[in-house]
């Protein structure tokens, strides 16, 4: 599944190996960079601005390797995951949606059938969903969550017990 991990985009002239090796090490390097302003930002000072800072960071480099890599690559799902991340901590709902909505179909290839970092960025999207008073999105993707937890838990699991309480609350 590497080639699929690391998709290039299609064009019609595609970028030299060169490129895409160069792209592959600003991507590493801007996930480190995040990782420590992240960390410091989180630890110093809680406020909106350095949160908008990260937020920016993960953007900036979307839209750069967005120029070489498809949205189904690895290090375009890690930016845009934590970009999703930083808009959830902000209330961000809509924004978080957009990311969480673009992630969730490579997440579903890249992983297998019954992987838990899947059926988490499901639930992610259905409480999203319902919070943005689309309730048909959001039974539809709880559901996707359960059938997956089911299978990883058991269908007995208190977890899977709340979730479906949630579900009937809505």
């Amino acid at each position: 599944q590497d080639k699929e991990k690391l998709e290039i985009c299609k064009l019609n002239d595609p970028p030299s190996a060169e490129t895409v090796k160069d792209m592959i090490k600003y991507a590493r390097n801007v996930i480190e960079e995040f990782r420590r302003a992240k960390h410091y930002k989180y630890i110093l000072c809680l406020t909106l601005t350095p949160l908008v800072e990260l937020l920016e960071i993960c953007e900036l480099s979307l839209d750069k390797m967005g120029a070489v890599f498809e949205d189904s690559n690895v290090y375009m799902l890690h930016m845009m995951y934590q970009a999703m991340g930083v808009c959830l901590y902000v209330q961000d709902w809509e924004g978080a949606l957009c990311y969480g909505q673009k992630i969730i179909r490579p997440y579903s290839k890249h992983y297998p059938s019954y992987s838990l970092n899947v059926a988490s960025m499901w639930l992610k999207l259905g409480r999203l969903y319902m919070t943005l008073k689309n309730r048909t999105a959001g039974v539809k993707a709880l559901k996707r969550a359960i059938a997956i937890m089911e299978v990883a838990h058991g269908k007995d699991h208190p977890y899977i017990s709340e979730i479906k309480k949630e579900l009937e609350d809505h």
